[in-house]
């Protein structure tokens, strides 16, 4: 996710967001004026995106304008007036961008148009198959995938020349670090919030295990969660985490390891750019790998983030709304966001192009190409080859709150009553249609 953050109902409770979606009506953007068609984007806060947009719309040629409508920085607040606003049938609102937990979500409601035809294999064209599992529902594709994010195991090779390969081993080398007063914490987002759950699916799906069922409509909770729940656990509970563990989200992590507080760090690979930019001198001990296996042999699978583009089923100008999502994260510009913006593609010839920005010069640190500003690049098209999605769910939003709730803090977790109280929780969960705002 990039310098976002990261963070899935029916129309049944529309009426009782209609009216808090018409407290709204006074921030809604014109769709159209003089000039021509206005497309309005609304997507979370990104450096460089107003730039993207300014290359769409040189492409469009005066046929429309695209108009970034930056949403709040957090991931709730972005959705909550999405939500509220497209209960209110907004027609302002021509494209969305979802967190990949909220397409389903959005599906399901009747707030994102289904991509068929011309546009459907447009947006679906080279997609790793990952982020394509983000943006389908019940089998149709909701959104076209703009990018997509997995975590990695961040360390220094002055401290471990080797990374660990598995948590186990992760563990014992942190014990071993603590013994010689060296930083040894593991650090990750122990928080009580979607991180948390990040943290906690990641765990389940690398031991074969499940949350909920494949359609999202049941819960599982089998040994695989189970094992995870002891493995959180041991983990939080054996002093080898930062104290600060159960306030800590992505850039308290990062924080946390930039001050030499941390032998390892699980997370997004914004941390790089941070890097790269905070602490230049040492940017060349600054490594990788891909996550730890929670059990020896098993790769583990990390869980997926990004963004994806929907288009609103009450826009005015659904083909140039279709035209421009498609035009926002095609390759080019996916390269462009994943340069200057750290956010990883989802198409995965992207990962392999080496031409620089400006193809008429060479590459340089002025004229970067993916390898210079993204050498974690092979790593990562690792990982999310073999990366897990979150619960695709309508109501993964309610499922994710009581997840990060049952878990917090992760060193009281009882494995056995934990997962017998989340299964009790998680099913009244699933009972829930329409949005909570």
């Amino acid at each position: 996710m990039g310098k976002k953050r990261l963070r899935g109902r029916s129309p049944a409770r529309t009426g009782a967001l209609l009216a808090a979606g018409l407290v709204t009506t006074g921030l809604l953007a014109a769709c159209g004026t003089d000039s021509g068609t206005k497309i309005n984007v609304y997507y979370a806060p990104e450096d460089n995106f107003q730039t993207v947009v300014d290359n769409c719309n040189k492409a469009a040629n005066g046929r429309y304008e695209i108009v970034y409508n930056k949403l709040q920085r957090g991931a709730d607040d972005q959705r909550i007036q999405m939500a509220r606003r497209l209960a209110a049938g907004d027609t302002s609102m021509d494209v969305l961008g979802l967190d990949v937990t909220w397409v389903s979500e959005f599906a399901e409601a009747g707030w994102a148009e289904e991509w068929t035809g011309q546009n459907k294999a447009a947006a679906s064209a080279g997609v790793l198959q990952g982020p394509l599992e983000t943006a389908t529902y019940n089998g149709k594709l909701y959104a076209a995938p703009k990018n997509t994010n997995v975590q990695l195991l961040w360390y220094d090779d002055r401290i471990t020349p080797n990374p660990p390969k598995t948590w186990d081993e992760m563990m014992q080398m942190s014990q071993q670090l603590k013994q010689q007063q060296k930083p040894y914490a593991i650090v990750f987002t122990g928080a009580q919030y979607e991180g948390l759950v990040v943290i906690y699916n990641t765990l389940v799906e690398s031991l074969g295990g499940h949350i909920l069922s494949d359609d999202g409509k049941s819960v599982v909770m089998d040994a695989g969660a189970v094992q995870a729940l002891q493995l959180l656990k041991q983990v939080a509970s054996s002093g080898i985490t930062d104290p600060s563990l159960t306030n800590q989200k992505e850039d308290d992590v990062r924080q946390a390891f930039q001050r030499g507080d941390a032998a390892f760090e699980l997370n997004w690979p914004f941390v790089y750019a941070s890097y790269a930019e905070e602490k230049p001198k040492d940017l060349s001990h600054f490594k990788w790998a891909v996550y730890p296996e929670a059990k020896a042999g098993m790769p583990a699978k990390s869980t997926i983030g990004g963004y994806d583009l929907a288009v609103s089923p009450y826009s005015q100008h659904k083909p140039e709304a279709f035209e421009a999502a498609l035009c926002l994260r095609s390759a080019e510009n996916q390269k462009f966001s994943a340069i200057n913006d750290g956010v990883p593609p989802t198409i995965e010839s992207v990962y392999h192009d080496d031409v620089p920005l400006d193809p008429s010069k060479p590459a340089s640190a002025d004229n970067p190409n993916m390898a210079i500003k993204y050498p974690m690049r092979d790593t990562i098209l690792d990982a999310l080859k073999t990366a897990a999605v979150r619960p695709l769910s309508p109501a993964y939003q309610n499922a994710s709150t009581v997840i990060s709730k049952v878990l917090s803090p992760p060193s009281a977790i009882d494995p056995q009553q934990t997962a017998q109280t989340l299964r009790e929780q998680l099913s009244d969960a699933l009972q829930s249609k329409g949005v909570i705002p």
